[in-house]
């Protein structure tokens, strides 16, 4: 584990999207740099696009995921 320093600023939208997303501040930051990181390793594919590739490499499909 290694500690990152960010601005305040990002910090408390990180609190924020943390408390909305129902995650811990270091496991929405992490949420975060891997999306950054897959996004700029694949600069043609949206952001939906790249959690359906997350999750398929999950075994967790979106057809899975229905809307009750």
């Amino acid at each position: 584990m290694g500690i990152v320093k960010i601005d305040n600023d990002l910090h408390e939208e990180v609190r924020r999207a943390s408390a909305v997303m129902c995650r811990s501040i270091n496991a929405q930051a992490e949420f975060w740099i891997k999306i950054g990181r897959l996004a700029e390793a694949n600069p043609t594919l949206s952001f939906n696009d790249i959690v359906k590739m997350q999750l398929e490499a999950a075994d967790a499909p979106l057809a899975d995921l229905k809307v009750a």
